[in-house]
């Protein structure tokens, strides 16, 4: 069966096939992308001490309307927040809430807006102050992690190629890779086919092709890669409430390599 099917002859939903965009399709995605690369480039300078993450997520929802665009998130399943908001031990999807930014904290902010119909998706890492030199090197190296499985891509590589390159960096600093969670495929949906593994082996998986368009997006652990969703039927943390840091691009693969949509 043939995994593949050019975006423009498939219905607007995830059909278990592998859309393909045109040149057209990935101009809107970089508009897209560019606009959620600004909005954290905006909210850098607010990630202080005694800052609250609702007051983050409020910055964001308001950015995200003076640009013409959404969250994606906001009401996304239910989901209460213009942004997803993971504090330390937090893995990913914390809710924004009341509690304060403190020194020492790490923190990683992921917005998905949706410009003219397409989805910019990216997630980075901030620190509070001065942070633990544990915590720098899980930043470091969580942000290796996805800059050198991104250098990998081309038509003709695998998505295990991708998980493979992410689980030996994190495993060779003893650091372990969350399994239960993945990148995603992307474009005029939040969530679509394939996903992306953020560990693996070498040739397995999909074969990458011109016109997809993913998420990459590892969840590195200081600790084990066990998880616990917390009762909020949302935010996943640290079963060992060991540090947890994450990074995501979009990327689109291109004829001879790759374009990272959601950088500037």
């Amino acid at each position: 069966m043939n995994s593949y099917i050019k975006a423009n002859l498939a219905p607007n939903k995830n059909i278990g096939l592998i859309k393909l965009y045109s040149n057209d399709d990935f101009l809107q995605m970089k508009k897209a992308g560019q606009l959620v690369a600004q909005c954290l480039n905006y909210i850098e300078s607010f990630v202080v001490e005694g800052v609250t993450t609702n007051y983050l997520d409020k910055l964001i929802y308001d950015f995200a309307l003076s640009k013409n665009s959404i969250p994606a998130t906001l009401n996304y399943r239910g989901y209460p927040a213009s942004s997803c908001i993971s504090l330390n031990n937090v893995i990913c999807h914390g809710i924004p809430g009341n509690k304060k930014l403190k020194e020492g904290d790490i923190i990683n902010i992921d917005v998905t807006l949706i410009l003219n119909g397409w989805h910019g998706d990216t997630s980075r890492m901030f620190k509070v102050g001065k942070v633990s030199r544990k915590a720098e090197i899980l930043i470091d190296v969580t942000y290796q992690c996805l800059m050198e499985s991104i250098r990998l891509l081309k038509p003709g590589v695998y998505t295990g190629d991708i998980g493979s390159k992410i689980q030996e960096i994190a495993e060779s600093h003893r650091f372990s890779v969350v399994e239960d969670l993945c990148g995603h495929g992307i474009g005029q949906l939040f969530h679509d086919h394939p996903n992306i593994l953020h560990f693996g082996k070498k040739g397995h998986g999909y074969e990458l092709k011109e016109g997809m368009i993913f998420t990459i997006e590892p969840m590195i652990n200081a600790g084990a890669k066990d998880i616990r969703l917390l009762a909020d039927g949302w935010t996943i943390v640290t079963k060992d409430k060991e540090l947890s840091a994450q990074f995501e691009h979009t990327v689109g693969i291109t004829k001879n390599g790759f374009e990272i949509f959601s950088d500037i």
